[in-house]
Order: C-alpha cells, then sequence, then structure tokens
C-alpha cells in the first residue's frame, strides 16, 4: 500500500491576509507499474522559474508526475522505494522512465536498471527505513535523519530490508554537466629558460 502524505497549502485571502487554501492527501501520485510496482512518486508543489511565483491559489502539482523540475525550477517530492526483492526481474525500465517523462535519463549502459542522472540538484532526505544511494564507484547506506546532496551525477537506489524506504526529494534544475568520461587532466611540465651569461 503505497504511503499517502498530508500536504498543507497556505496563500492569501482576497484581502491579502494569510491563510490555509487546502489540507488534504496529497493528490497527484504515480505508482510506477508495471515496471517498479511500489516505487510510487507523490508530487507535492512545482515551481516553473526563479524567483518563484507566490500568486494565485492554483495547484501548481495538478499535472502529470514527471521527473525533473522545469528549466529554472523545482519540484518537491515524496518517493516511497519499495524492497528490491519486490522489483520484477523481466521489466521494462526504460518504458519506466519514459512515463515520467525522463527516457534520457536512464543509463542504458549500466546493469542497473534504476541508474540515470538528472539535470538537477537534490536534497534527500530519509525520513523512514533505510536506503543504499549507489554511485557508479560506490554505495553509501542513508538511514532515517539522513540527507544526501546528490549533484547531477549518474545515481541509482537500492532497499535491502524488507521494509520499504521513504524519502523526501527537492529537485532543484541546474546546469547540466558533462560526461564523467572525461578525460583525465595532465598537467604539462613546465619548460625551464636558460639564463643567459
Amino acid at each position: 500500500m503505497i504511503w499517502r502524505v498530508r500536504r498543507v497549502l497556505t496563500g492569501h485571502d482576497s484581502e491579502g491576509r494569510s491563510t490555509f487554501i487546502a489540507d488534504g492527501l496529497a493528490p497527484n501520485v504515480k505508482e510506477m507499474k508495471p515496471t517498479f510496482p511500489g516505487l510510487a512518486l507523490t508530487d507535492l508543489w512545482e515551481t516553473k522559474g526563479a524567483p518563484a511565483s507566490n500568486a494565485g491559489d492554483a495547484d501548481a502539482a495538478e499535472r502529470p508526475v514527471h521527473l525533473e523540475p522545469p528549466k529554472n525550477g523545482t519540484i518537491i517530492r515524496i518517493v516511497e522505494f519499495p524492497p528490491d526483492n519486490t522489483r520484477p526481474q523481466d521489466s521494462d525500465s526504460h518504458a519506466g522512465f519514459k512515463a515520467i517523462g525522463a527516457g534520457h535519463a536512464q543509463d542504458k549502459h549500466s546493469s542497473d536498471p534504476m541508474m540515470h542522472r538528472t539535470q538537477t540538484v537534490d536534497y534527500i532526505i530519509v525520513l523512514k527505513g533505510e536506503i543504499y544511494a549507489i554511485m557508479e564507484t560506490g554505495e553509501k547506506l542513508l538511514k532515517a535523519g539522513d540527507v544526501l546532496i546528490q549533484r547531477g551525477t549518474n545515481h541509482s537506489w537500492s532497499v535491502r530490508t524488507s521494509e520499504p524506504c521513504i524519502i523526501a526529494a527537492i529537485l532543484i534544475n541546474a546546469r547540466p554537466i558533462g560526461s564523467s568520461k572525461k578525460k583525465a587532466f595532465t598537467k604539462k611540465p613546465v619548460k625551464k629558460k636558460k639564463k643567459s651569461v
């Protein structure tokens, strides 16, 4: 069963006073069936530029769930990751990424079906459970209360317990970086000048 999130939204009334304009379960939930059943994204809010606008009372998360924020924008979401052993072995992971507008983000050369890169800086806060953050050169176990700053890296996730992991993720659009396959920098030797006599 997908973890549902209460979202309380503030705004301004017709006289410009602060008020609550929504209070209830966040309605914009996407479970990644059939590719990753149990993996669910709950989008709470999105901004479309910087500085963000606080005008109006429209629900900025009322649109199809997509992985990355718009240019100069942000997304705050809750993600539920199910245990790895519940993931179908024969699922089409590319179709899963494509379903959230991110077919371009998946690393097609990785044996890990969830390895991907986004053009974002992500603030990841583990709310419940534990999860491994996986990079190309290693992994770290994150537990409830831990925070990961993900900076446009090729990354994946792994839940190796029998319980799901719940994270809060704030995604901020960022400039793209080059491939991790860049040539290593080598310092050129400095030529010594001959002293004149």
